[in-house]
């Protein structure tokens, strides 16, 4: 729950920040304060005896004053930062009830033999867990779900926010309970069979591969469809160095690894992200893909943001009325209580 008492300024930014000009007023009112402290005939008489009056110094009674000025101009300044109509959009916190600001995402991973290839460290396949984790880890108010495919494919986890249990099931998956293959149509169709019909409308599936359609029931083509139909955005990533990588091959005496060219149907990939309005990523190495993840928590984050201006402003200017309340009612009670101005 976003906390209602925090008035730390840093954390928040504003929805209507030109109200924040009226605090270079506090110079002009703290010098009103004074000359007009300065004209007064008699000082502020105390509402005991007189031997308590006098077992009380003048420079006491003028630092209550200088007390009473600066709460006045403390009330003055939580105003103002309310009427700027501060916010923290990373003060939310998403449950499965409350999870309007969150995304629906789905990470489609290609998990084909040639995923093994080493030109990643230590190959494809494990590099693209360690920076799905990663990217999981940074999208805490989002329900994430996860497809692996390569001559078929199925769903490995349902969308949750249960994200340790999705990490533990994206640890689990490899390519030997799969048949060999790279269904692109197959995987993608599937990714988008399992956002849930009850998603909020940002709908984003990240797809990666290393190679090129050649199986599966479902052409790129046609799982493309679906996809505008259900208005995912799809963002694809193609896995592989330039030129040749070090990979598994079948022989008649099993697997070997030999120098193999690099082959990514970049322009079904890209057709893909075009189509839905996501975007195309060339991965060539840990570090790119790990650059090409941030990139797409930056533009979904974003997104969100945006969307969520269009709905409601979120603006939380409680905090700050809060502590102003607060300050007005003790100043005011204080004065009552200690003094009574007399002209």
């Amino acid at each position: 729950m976003f906390n209602n008492w925090n008035i730390n300024i840093v954390d928040y930014e504003y929805l209507e920040p030109n109200w924040l000009w009226l605090l270079v007023l506090l110079p002009v009112i703290y010098f009103l304060f004074i000359k007009l402290e300065r004209s007064k005939s008699v000082d502020v008489y105390f509402t005991t005896t007189s031997e308590g009056q006098e077992s009380i110094s003048s420079l006491w009674i003028k630092g209550l004053r200088k007390v009473f000025q600066f709460s006045f101009l403390l009330f003055f300044a939580l105003v103002v930062f309310a009427l700027a109509k501060p916010f923290n959009w990373e003060a939310k916190t998403a449950t499965n009830e409350d999870f309007e600001n969150g995304i629906d995402i789905v990470i489609a991973l290609d998990v084909s033999i040639s995923m093994y290839a080493k030109d990643f460290v230590p190959n494809r396949l494990e590099a693209s867990k360690m920076v799905a984790k990663d990217f999981i880890d940074s999208r805490k108010t989002d329900r994430i779900g996860l497809v692996v495919y390569a001559g078929e494919a199925f769903t490995a986890c349902p969308s949750t926010l249960d994200h340790e249990v999705l990490k533990d099931q994206l640890e689990k998956v490899d390519s030997e309970h799969i048949d060999n293959g790279t269904a692109i149509g197959t995987g993608l169709g599937t990714a988008v069979s399992r956002l849930r019909n009850d998603s909020i409308p940002s709908k984003v599936i990240i797809l990666l591969t290393d190679g090129s359609n050649n199986s599966g029931t479902i052409t790129p083509e046609i799982a493309t469809e679906l996809a505008v139909a259900k208005d995912v955005r799809v963002y694809t990533i193609g896995v592989g160095t330039n030129g040749e990588a070090l990979s598994p091959v079948m022989t008649p005496f099993g697997i070997r690894f030999e120098n193999v060219q690099v082959e990514i149907d970049e322009e079904t990939l890209m057709k893909i992200a075009d189509a839905t309005g996501g975007k195309y990523f060339r991965a060539t190495d840990n570090e790119a893909l790990k650059s090409i993840y941030k990139e797409i928590e930056q533009l979904e984050t974003s997104k969100i943001k945006s969307n969520s201006f269009k709905v409601a402003k979120p603006s939380n200017p409680e905090p700050f009325l809060k502590w102003a309340l607060i300050v007005l009612i003790l100043t005011v009670f204080s004065k009552l209580i200690l003094f009574r101005n007399e002209e």
